[in-house]
């Protein structure tokens, strides 16, 4: 079982997901243990890892870790065969079916389906969306609650806390909120006693949906807990410190959580999706739109026209395995199935220390085995999704009968029928259109190129500069054009601003999947519009390159920098006493080798991917300043074998402290595991220019200078005495790893240059 491989078949149809909620976790579970051939699929999240809502109060609560309670989207997209994007839905051209995006191009779809969840009403209450603290989105409350326990913890009085809304939210939040913060005050020596709970219900009792015995098992828990509840007391406006009433009594608090019936996002009715009263999507039976069927909705999003249902989580897990075959059937053009809910379900809310109410129909039962019930069943659906099969690597199914229209499969033969040469180009037509959104930076000395296109382009060296060039070519290893493109262009700009020069020009070396015309158009034009974000940015015009098609995507650079013929910087020039500074932390190879077997977490990529992102030309601007004495950029050789290509010309030794080296967030970890880049035993080969090295290998970190980077940071020697305050304006400037990692010794009569210090 397994994803299918990126690019082993020609994409026929997209299918993007917006939103990472329960209903969209089984589809992406379910279209990785049986893949479509020739459907893309696509995941747009806001954050890497979905919380669970069913665990969210015994995370507050503290019975929990953050791992325990989300499910990580990395792993399960890659096992999907899915592109992750990291972004946010802003709105749908629905003519256009195009999904936009706060900050990438916007996105094609054939099929599309919504899972994002709701938002508390607050629109109403003025005062509301500047004070309070809402509990939806979750994934947003969670980052919340830590910075409102930091608040509470640091007071040394009295503290109030407000909650508004009495469903079953926000009575389950509200206990594990005082369970938790009556310890952590305890912890600190302090009156747990000093924490008072205000309960805000604008009905006569607080679960006012739930049957009698669940209303009344609630009303002697809550009286037990001090909770002081403000039963028939409609939230009309709210200002600093204080909640106002509609019967005009007002209350003072610290705090104000906000727990209230559900609401959309705008961006759905604007787009013109049928929506109900609140903004959710009108949806069929079968999940579908009722005024666009190429658009699906579940979970709380969703308002299933036939059968409506209270915004609760249990709808969406239920919604989340028939969502997956309908979206299967209308891929391959058949109806969709009708699903009905369940109308009856049961509940189970916790009361923050490890007991719990469940009810159903007429009935309610509590007790310290209630909550060992409800652990048992939200940890046995993680597990679902977090704790993924193996991928078969080499698996690559073959186009299945019935994958789509007579059409699509003409189409999939004409595309397997390419010949290479010249004739495997990119169409000119796709081209243009691609290069057509494409602004390149307007330089005066770039006198042709992309703003009038010839056989070739012509750049200008101004007098007393000198021109650098380099080339980087290297295949995606993320299925994020986009983001690939960024990339892409922030590795080949490296070896320009390691040599103190400012780049100029650069022509592109494209490669793209075999596909429609409409799909390679799609991902060419995502992939140099992430390259051209980065261009702008450090004022390198494009001015042209050569696409083709290939087995898989690809993209690389000739860029031309220009520089001061005496300020040019080396490789050579290290001096002893020189200190040596790394720019960004160590870790992509192993990191991306865990990614490819769906052993790395979401946010360990997350964080990888920010690191290539951010560009090396203001920390080589600064090294520069600090009198840089030689620089590099580290990358495939990984950092020994660069280092090495700097000590040999400059006649050095140098020691380098492991202990100091900067690395990425979930490195260790994945070498612990064993993972190791492809490139990795090309790289130890070096380790014979490593003296003494029985006691250094020993160290967890040893393997990390032997670990291929790309788009890694620059290393270079420093003068002793300017070494500390350059890490310091390395540190604000955003380059938060920065460090001083070794010294640079005088050359000594051993064949091995380098001494590493544990």
């Amino acid at each position: 079982m397994g994803a299918m491989k990126a690019g082993s078949e020609p994409v026929v149809k997209d299918l993007v997901l917006v939103g990472g909620g329960h209903s969209h976790v089984a589809v992406l579970k379910r279209f990785g243990m049986k893949p479509m051939p020739g459907v893309r699929l696509t995941l747009i999240a806001r954050d890497v890892h979905t919380p669970y809502s069913g665990m969210l109060p015994g995370l507050i609560a503290g019975h929990y870790e953050f791992d325990d309670a989300h499910v990580d989207l990395g792993p399960l997209a890659r096992f999907a065969g899915a592109r992750l994007y990291h972004d946010v839905a802003t709105g749908l051209d629905l003519a256009g079916k195009r999904v936009m995006c706060a900050n990438r191009p916007p996105v094609p779809y054939d099929l599309l389906s919504i899972n994002i969840g709701s938002t508390p009403q607050m629109g109403g209450v003025p005062g509301a969306s500047d004070v309070v603290t809402p509990v939806k989105p979750i994934n947003r409350f969670v980052e919340r609650w830590e910075r409102m326990s930091r608040r509470v913890l640091a007071e040394t009085g009295r503290v109030r806390i407000g909650v508004v809304g009495a469903g079953a939210g926000g009575v389950e939040l509200m206990l594990a909120v005082q369970f938790r913060l009556q310890q952590m005050l305890a912890d600190q020596g302090k009156d747990p006693g000093n924490l008072e709970i205000h309960l805000f219900s604008k009905t006569d009792t607080v679960l006012p949906y739930y049957n009698q015995k669940m209303k009344q098992v609630f009303e002697r828990i809550l009286g037990e807990r001090g909770i002081v509840v403000h039963a028939a007391q409609e939230v009309t406006a709210v200002e600093s410190g204080k909640v106002l009433c509609a019967d005009g009594t007002n209350t003072e608090l610290d705090e104000i959580l906000w727990v209230t019936p559900a609401s959309a996002a705008l961006w759905l009715e604007e787009s013109g999706l049928d929506v109900d009263e609140n903004g959710f999507v009108l949806v069929r039976d079968t999940l579908q739109s009722l005024s666009h069927p190429e658009v699906f909705a579940a979970g709380d999003i969703a308002a299933v026209v036939n059968h409506p249902r209270p915004k609760a989580g249990v709808f969406a897990v239920r919604q989340g395995p028939p969502l997956a075959v309908n979206l299967r059937r209308a891929l391959v053009n058949r109806p969709a199935k009708p699903f009905t809910p369940q109308s009856r379900f049961l509940t189970i809310i916790s009361t923050g220390d490890e007991y719990a109410v469940a009810a159903r129909g007429g009935w309610a039962v509590e007790g310290k085995w209630v909550w060992r019930w409800k652990d048992w069943i939200d940890r046995r659906w993680m597990r679902k999704y977090n704790d993924l099969p193996e991928m078969a690597q080499d698996e690559a199914p073959g186009i299945q009968p019935g994958l789509a229209d007579a059409q699509a499969i003409k189409e999939i033969s004409a595309i397997a029928m390419r010949c290479g040469g010249c004739g495997a180009k990119v169409g000119a037509t796709v081209l243009s259109r691609a290069l057509n959104e494409l602004k390149p930076v307007a330089r005066d000395d770039v006198l042709i190129g992309l703003h009038e296109p010839d056989d070739a382009a012509v750049v200008e060296v101004p007098p007393g500069k000198v021109m650098v060039h380099t080339v980087d070519f290297f295949r995606s290893f993320i299925d994020d054009a986009y983001v690939f493109g960024q990339i892409a262009a922030n590795h080949s700009l490296g070896d320009i601003f390691a040599m103190g020069a400012e780049p100029q020009s650069a022509l592109a070396i494209a490669s793209v999947p075999y596909g429609l015309e409409a799909k390679v158009e799609d991902q060419l034009s995502a992939m140099m519009a992430g390259a051209m974000k980065i261009f702008a940015a450090t004022n390198t015009a494009l001015v042209g390159g050569h696409t083709s098609e290939g087995a898989e995507l690809a993209l690389g650079f000739s860029i031309n920098g220009l520089a001061n013929r005496e300020q040019v910087l080396r490789k050579a020039g290290m001096r002893p006493g020189d200190r040596l500074i790394l720019t960004k932390g160590l870790g992509t190879g192993t990191l991306f080798a865990a990614d490819m077997r769906l052993k790395a977490k979401g946010r360990w990529i997350d964080g990888a991917l920010d690191s290539m992102l951010q560009s090396n030309s203001d920390g080589a601007r600064c090294l520069f300043d600090h009198g840089a004495t030689a620089c590099t950029d580290v990358t495939g050789f990984g950092l020994l074998g660069h280092l090495v290509e700097m000590t040999r010309p400059s006649g050095v030794d140098v020691e380098m402290d492991l202990g100091t080296l900067p690395v990425l967030d979930g490195a260790l970890e994945t070498l612990r595991m064993g993972v190791f880049s492809s490139l990795q035993p090309a790289n130890v080969r070096l380790r014979r220019a490593i003296r003494d090295m029985d006691v250094a290998s020993k160290d967890e970190r040893f393997p990390l200078i032997f670990d291929p980077q790309t788009a890694g940071g620059l290393l270079a020697s420093v003068p002793g005495e300017q070494a500390a305050d350059c890490v310091t304006a390395l540190h604000d400037l955003g380059y938060g790893q920065s460090a001083v990692i070794g010294t640079v010794k005088p050359e000594s009569n051993r064949v091995e240059p380098v001494t590493l210090v544990v």
